[in-house]
């Protein structure tokens, strides 16, 4: 791949666009954070804490993704399930690495090595934050979308992943971008299975990996065997103004205004934004969760919510 390339990630910089899916090359497989035994001591670590979430392998890509813990318990501890993911039937997510101090050098580490290919496309990185994955052979991650772009980097084992187009409106309307970013409800985002040919598809194995735009729909299968992924996700000027934007548009629909698609009246968009922030400053919708709290304040780092 092209230039500006960082010895961690390998993106191509001549064909980024911040609003496509793009499949990477990454050096991390051999990280020693990033091993079994590591992992553990960081489950270890998260004990007692909200960055734990896993349920068992008979969640199915129509799964209420939010629920899928309550809806498909795991029966075995999380640190167990970990320890031995081959065989646990479970998907396992540590949330918020970068509460870590180490984890956090980690993600650090990563994020700086492609900012500078980010800013001169997509500027204001903020908000980082560092996730990992432990998935069992035979395993759904359901579809659903996330609030922030994202590096997706697959360590060990294989998965495949479909990636929508964040602006396929078929997929994923924009009613239901206006709710997911207002109360971070999914209850719109439905899964069909019709959607599978709309996809961008990517075979995962260790050293590969993809970039998933903010509100872009995915869903992940496993192979035959074991998977651990780690993923970097993070804000921007953009991001940000995207997600002010269906907040101001669900009050809208809330109050019997239909107002237009994000991107398709540059009028209404900055209008819209500049009330969102408005809105925002004096503590009004969007200024705390469910709403992101990056919309209230630019942090850093991304704060459990």
């Amino acid at each position: 791949m092209n230039s500006v390339a960082s010895p961690l990630v390998d993106i191509d910089w001549t064909v980024f666009h911040p609003s496509r899916p793009q499949a990477l090359r990454h050096g991390l497989s051999g990280h020693p954070l990033l091993q079994t035994g590591q992992l553990v001591e960081l489950g270890k670590r998260f004990r007692g804490t909200r960055r734990w979430f896993a349920f068992n392998n008979d969640a199915g890509a129509d799964a209420d993704f939010d629920h899928a813990n309550t809806l498909f318990p795991c029966s075995r501890s999380f640190v167990d399930a970990i320890r031995s993911i081959s065989d646990a039937k479970a998907w396992v997510l540590l949330r918020h690495i970068q509460a870590d101090p180490t984890y956090r050098e980690l993600v650090d580490m990563v994020l700086d090595s492609i900012k500078p290919g980010i800013e001169a496309r997509d500027p204001g990185m903020f908000y980082r934050a560092g996730w990992i994955f432990a998935a069992s052979p035979n395993t759904t991650t359901p579809f659903h979308i996330d609030r922030d772009h994202v590096v997706l980097l697959q360590i060990s084992g294989s998965k495949a992943i479909y990636v929508w187009d964040s602006d396929d409106a078929y997929v994923v309307s924009d009613r239901a971008r206006d709710c997911f970013h207002t109360s971070h409800d999914l209850k719109l985002v439905q899964w069909r299975e019709e959607f599978r040919q709309r996809a961008h598809l990517f075979q995962l194995q260790p050293g590969t990996g993809v970039y998933i735009p903010q509100a872009s729909a995915h869903m992940v299968e496993t192979s035959d065997e074991a998977s651990i992924t780690i993923s970097f996700s993070y804000g921007t000027h953009a991001t940000r103004r995207s997600a002010m934007l269906h907040v101001v548009r669900d009050l809208l629909y809330r109050a019997g205004i239909t107002p237009p698609a994000v991107g398709r009246s540059r009028v209404f968009d900055r209008m819209a934004y500049a009330f969102g922030k408005a809105m925002v400053a004096v503590g009004g919708p969007g200024s705390r969760p469910p709403a992101c709290p990056s919309l209230r304040r630019r942090h850093a780092y991304a704060v459990s919510d």
